[in-house]
């Protein structure tokens, strides 16, 4: 495990409600996982944070505030990322992501589900944080 890691493990960044902090928050995930040498399961992790970032975009962000993404990586190998967000919503439809195949909504915490090792939601003042988590390898 290279020295660089030891000193960043967690990056943060926020970004406000709007469509395109998407594609920005996929940037500085591919930027960070590249900084730490993260190479394996990086698709996986990219496509989770645009389905959570686009979730708390469109469902989770009240207007004229924003969302945070938090990327750790543990000296155990899992890496964690977390999208924060300060909406309301009720927990229990997001714990349960799949409700039916035809739905307009539903599928992306499927994907995250069916990608990520580990996934949740928790309650945080105010809003709320989900997150999903990654075995990953180093350099």
């Amino acid at each position: 495990m290279n020295e660089q890691l030891h000193q960043s493990h967690t990056r943060e960044a926020f970004y406000r409600r709007d469509r395109r902090s998407v594609a920005l928050a996929r940037e500085f995930t591919r930027n960070t996982l590249a900084d730490w040498e993260i190479a394996d399961r990086a698709d996986e992790v990219l496509l989770c944070v645009s389905e959570l970032a686009t979730n708390a975009i469109l469902h989770g962000v009240p207007p004229g505030r924003g969302l945070a993404l938090r990327l750790c990586v543990h000296l155990d190998g899992i890496l964690r990322v977390e999208i924060r967000d300060s909406g309301t919503g009720d927990l229990r439809k997001i714990r349960t992501p799949y409700r039916d195949l035809h739905a307009e909504d539903g599928r992306g915490l499927m994907l995250v589900s069916m990608l990520a090792d580990k996934w949740g939601v928790g309650e945080r003042t105010p809003g709320k944080v989900v997150w999903c988590e990654f075995a990953v390898g180093y350099g």
